[in-house]
């Protein structure tokens, strides 16, 4: 993607130049085209041929007095007419000798054209007005240079760094000062940078406003297309830029080519853009950093549906995100996926109200079961409030973590609940509080201050088959009486009797705990 300095050359409009000093001082009045007064002016150019259009190519403020077209009602017309075939930016009339008064038939002319015409009521010398625009038109192409140099020398600087692409977007709403969106040709949002507020307000309704009010350069709203190799993938949006256009279209088109070059040279694709704005939000439920009212408008810019929807939180190990995706797609759930952790996968599911909940996220495991028959799916309970996603994803995390390496893993059913895990869950909800960990330090010093990792195995794999010597045995591959001698020795360091049940449960338990607090 390339694009020429003079495309991008900030506009100095009519209207910009009518308010400078100098020009006040020729008492200025606006005669005909009005509503034309925001159009740049790319040059000022004094001409007084009748045939000036010839010499323009568009964007000049032309200043004349009129002393050639004096008379000659036709060569006025035909004045005006040529400056507007030429796309001049206006003309600007010297009242004096040659038109004492607005000549009509140049005002008329004008405004059938839409050209800006202004008479200047007092003398104005015209080499004072032409130095001041020609050097203000100069200051602001060199910082149109400057500053496109700047942002492709940061953006730059951050892609060869390694940055994600977060920071190169950041980048981009440093500049503009104004929210930056990237979505997929879908209108999907799939990053945002920019201040959270104004960001909020934009996602808020993204739907409606990005087909509608986004169209427009006008409004703020500038846009630059994400592709290459003739494939368009996105595009990037600054949304209500406060700037001049040309500055504004600048900064997208220098973000485009960051995006473009940032997954050429990191294997990036809009799909990978995609799953990370789903882990950002998926992030940000579960963490509870965020209040999950403020995450509503980026749910539903992702394509979520959340209006009178229940949704179905869940964790899925040893799944990996583009499979869980293609299942969803398979069997029609919106939904998004994200992972969260290694060999961990949250998958937030979002129905109508009418449709079985329980029979649908059964239908989804057991796809997923017949794909990978490891796989293990932990489900919430299903949420109709928005504001209780959250806790329901921490809860499927949860049993999620409860079942991680569980002996007893392929006993689970093919949607695992809170009330499967049993103990197990309880341990794992409480591994952090200060008394559950000097717990379990007290019952398996004995233990843990051996290192002896074998004995520590056995002891795990003995309780979890509910102290059965002969599955315990087969399990590690020794025979009975070997076995025997570990429990003995294992006992020993422990200072406990296994065949004592309440013994054995206080040392399961701290083991559990042990094991919750190192996973």
């Amino acid at each position: 993607m390339t694009t020429t300095f003079g495309t991008l050359e900030p506009a100095l409009s009519v209207r910009q130049v009518l308010t400078m000093e100098r020009v006040l001082a020729g008492e200025p009045e606006v005669v005909a085209g009005a509503a034309q007064l925001d159009r740049p002016v790319r040059w000022v150019h004094v001409a007084e041929a009748p045939d000036v259009g010839v010499m323009l190519s568009g964007g000049e403020m032309v200043l004349t007095t009129g002393v050639l077209l004096a008379g000659d009602e036709e060569k006025q017309a035909e004045y005006i007419r040529s400056l507007h075939r030429a796309e001049a930016a206006a003309v600007v009339l010297g009242l004096g000798r040659a038109f004492p008064a607005p000549p009509d038939v140049m005002r008329r002319a004008a405004e059938r054209c839409g050209l800006p015409m202004v008479v200047l009521h007092r003398p104005f010398p015209f080499a004072e007005l032409t130095e001041e625009v020609q050097a203000r038109l100069v200051r602001r192409k060199f910082a149109a240079v400057s500053l496109s140099e700047s942002v492709r020398t940061a953006l730059t600087g951050l892609i060869t760094g390694g940055a994600p692409l977060q920071s190169l977007l950041d980048e981009v709403a440093q500049h503009s000062a104004c929210p930056v969106v990237v979505t997929n040709l879908a209108h999907r949002v799939l990053a945002t940078a920019g201040e959270r507020s104004a960001v909020d307000d934009v996602l808020r309704d993204w739907e409606r406003i990005s087909r509608q009010a986004g169209g427009s350069e006008g409004d703020g709203w500038i846009r630059a297309e994400l592709g290459g190799r003739g494939e368009r993938w996105g595009q990037i949006v600054l949304c209500g830029y406060r700037g001049d256009t040309a500055t504004g279209r600048l900064l997208a088109d220098r973000g485009a080519e960051a995006l473009v070059l940032h997954r050429m040279l990191g294997g990036n694709s809009a799909h990978t853009w995609e799953e990370q704005s789903a882990q950002s939000l998926l992030t940000d439920l579960v963490s509870g950093v965020v209040p999950a009212r403020q995450l509503l408008p980026r749910a539903r810019a992702a394509g979520l549906p959340v209006n009178r929807r229940t949704f179905v939180p869940m964790v899925v190990r040893d799944g990996d995100a583009a499979g869980l995706e293609r299942v969803l797609r398979m069997l029609g759930l919106p939904g998004l996926v994200a992972e969260l952790a290694e060999e961990a996968t949250a998958v937030l599911l979002s129905l109508a109200r009418d449709q079985d909940a329980a029979v649908l996220v059964a239908n989804f495991a057991a796809r997923l079961r017949s794909e990978a028959a490891r796989t293990v799916v932990a489900a919430a309970d299903p949420r109709i409030a928005w504001d209780d996603v959250p806790a329901g994803l921490r809860e499927a995390q949860h049993v999620a973590d409860a079942v991680a390496d569980s002996a007893h893993a392929l006993d689970l059913p093919a949607v695992v609940r809170l009330k499967d895990v049993h103990l197990r869950g309880l341990i794992r909800l409480l591994r952090d509080d200060p008394h559950v960990q000097s717990f379990a330090e007290r019952e398996l010093d004995g233990l843990l201050c051996s290192a002896d990792d074998d004995l520590l195995s056995v002891l795990r794999t003995y309780l979890a088959t509910g102290r059965n010597k002969s599955r315990t045995a087969q399990l590690h591959h020794v025979s009975r009486p070997a076995l025997y001698r570990r429990l003995e020795a294992i006992q020993g360091r422990l200072g406990v009797d296994l065949d004592d049940f309440e013994q054995a449960a206080s040392v399961h338990i701290a083991l559990l705990a042990h094991d919750a607090q190192q996973g």
